[in-house]
């Protein structure tokens, strides 16, 4: 097998739940200015976009009109106060290092490409014990673009020291899915993250529903790379 194959995660709600921490965060900038807090439940769609985005999104529930200024110094409020607090209640998911244990095993080589912050990113991954598994841990601010936008796929890959003609996508929302279309690449989806629509409408070319079907679904997937020996 190439050693060349490369698996290409999103972070929020693919590799790690961090719906409780990103939520505790939003409502601690919502209560500053007044307005009420976001249940977690209906909250977690919200997610996926950036912190700025996500307190966009948390503002505007309220129907206030903030200014510029407002949303930028409340971004800032929100980035600091969870990254005093990104891994209280975040976890990976159920069965992950399961399966990039199986999947290193095979040859796999894997990065993150998410639209976190890169040092965010790998602050939470280096509070959970993951950023060793990672060639690289690439965000929105690495390379000045976000998902959908290819150039941060292809550039997390070639970071990685893979690819892109050997690499698997795996992501929640839609972001995940466009960039790897955008890409030309395969795309797993995972049923349990954070999307406003539902992952399944998105049409991955696989679907998974706990991580412990990863490596079956790559396999289901590799005579679509095209691999060199």
């Amino acid at each position: 097998m190439t050693s060349a194959l490369t698996l290409v995660f999103d972070l929020d709600g693919t590799l790690v739940d961090t719906a409780p921490d990103l939520i505790n965060a939003l409502n601690f900038v919502l209560e500053s200015e007044g307005l009420p807090p976001v249940p977690l439940h209906s909250a977690r769609a919200m997610i996926g976009a950036g912190a700025r985005r996500l307190v966009e999104r948390g503002l505007n529930l309220d129907g206030r009109c903030y200014g510029l200024e407002d949303v930028n110094r409340l971004t800032s409020d929100f980035i600091d106060y969870y990254a005093a607090h990104i891994a209280d209640a975040s976890r990976p998911f159920e069965g992950l290092e399961g399966a990039l244990d199986d999947l290193g095993a095979q040859g796999f080589r894997f990065a993150v490409c998410t639209n976190k912050l890169e040092w965010l990113s790998k602050l939470l991954l280096d509070r959970l014990g993951l950023s060793w598994r990672f060639s690289a841990i690439c965000g929105a601010d690495t390379f000045g673009v976000a998902k959908p936008d290819p150039a941060i796929l292809q550039q997390t890959v070639a970071r990685a020291g893979g690819h892109l003609s050997a690499t698997i996508m795996v992501g929640d929302a839609g972001p995940d899915i466009g960039v790897a279309r955008r890409a030309g690449i395969p795309v797993i989806g995972v049923e349990f993250g954070y999307t406003d629509v539902p992952i399944a409408d998105l049409k991955p070319d696989r679907l998974i529903s706990h991580m412990s079907e990863l490596p079956a679904a790559v396999q289901a997937l590799m005579p679509s790379l095209r691999l060199s020996t």
